[in-house]
């Protein structure tokens, strides 16, 4: 284990934002996490985790001890006729977790292909697409806990799944450190095409009997088709979440906007974050080195040399306007430091 001092975290974050850290260093195994935690104790160090950098915005020099994860390995530990159970380490690329199921024909996680990040992150954001979150695939996770370094087991019940949301980003926040996650896929696929435009564009491959290659084939196209490529320009995807409102909310936006979108759910209406953003008038906006992505509003964009104080001030304007308009406030998806 290598504790490097002032490192710049630009190869570290989505958003392309050039911030140091006081300390770093990336961790392989749970003693090495371990070893950090002790190291940051004699430093009085507050200890930030870092996954793949692309749920984060750096509004600043970091005081810190960074730990990057990077636990490795995917590892079948229990299979019968309809299921597979893999365990997986957190420093995991998600995408690349996602076509080795592909490639061995586990369903479950196909439609959600591209998404960025790492493994461990996946259930702490409880990430989600086309009609599939982290909680449907879910099994349990392995994590250390920061002040007695002993490793616990999570369940599905203890992780308090919501939209977006876990136990992990609320009541547990900064108590953890996830380091395998267990996944539950399975051996006999059950298809979902009916969200966003995956039917449409399987049909637009030609494809009359899906499959969990092409369903996420169909999924890589519709995001690249949509969202910028963080290696070209600056970007965490989408910032912020879709919010819900209440029927009778809608219907008055409805009054309104009688084409405005909305899908109900247990909880009321959704409403497409990106759809209200456009609304408001900021899609394609840019101010200076930033902006709001021409062809997706919900990604706010570094064009390169941007600053991540900037793009917060920019994410509250966007709040603030769309509040006005439509009486909602949007929360970010992005972590801000």
């Amino acid at each position: 284990m290598n504790i490097q001092e002032n490192i710049s975290l630009l190869p570290y974050n989505t958003f392309g934002i050039d911030k140091i850290a006081r300390y770093f260093v990336q961790v392989t195994s749970e003693k090495d996490i371990q070893n950090a935690l002790d190291f940051a104790e004699t430093k009085f160090l507050q200890v930030i985790i870092l996954g793949g950098g692309s749920n984060i915005l750096l509004t600043q020099d970091l005081q810190a001890l960074v730990l990057k994860i990077e636990i490795k390995g995917i590892k079948l530990i229990f299979e019968d006729e309809e299921n597979v159970f893999v365990e997986v380490g957190a420093g995991e690329n998600w995408h690349e977790f996602v076509l080795h199921c592909i490639h061995k024909n586990w369903a479950g996680v196909e439609n959600l292909s591209l998404i960025p990040g790492t493994v461990g992150a996946s259930p702490m954001q409880n990430i989600g697409a086309y009609g599939v979150e982290i909680k449907d695939v879910f099994h349990q996770l392995k994590a250390l806990n920061r002040k007695t370094k002993e490793t616990e087991v999570f369940n599905w019940e203890d992780c308090a799944f919501g939209y977006r949301e876990s136990v992990f980003k609320n009541k547990l926040k900064d108590h953890y450190i996830i380091t395998q996650v267990v996944f539950k896929l399975s051996k006999k696929p059950v298809f979902h095409t009916e969200y966003g435009a995956i039917q449409e564009t399987l049909e637009q491959m030609g494809v009359a009997s899906p499959s969990i290659k092409l369903i996420s084939d169909a999924v890589i196209q519709i995001r690249q088709s949509k969202l910028p490529d963080p290696k070209e320009i600056g970007n965490a995807g989408s910032f912020f979440k879709n919010p819900t409102i209440s029927k009778n909310h809608y219907m008055k936006i409805k009054d309104s906007y009688p084409n405005a979108p909305g899908y109900p759910t247990e909880e009321g209406i959704k409403v497409p974050a990106a759809w209200l953003i456009e609304q408001a008038g900021w899609k394609g906006k840019t101010f200076g080195k930033i902006g709001v992505h021409g062809k997706q509003p919900l990604v706010l964009v570094n064009y390169g040399g941007g600053d991540g104080k900037a793009i917060k001030e920019l994410s509250r304007e966007i709040q603030k306007s769309v509040h006005q308009k439509f009486g909602i406030l949007l929360h970010p998806e992005v972590n801000f430091l």
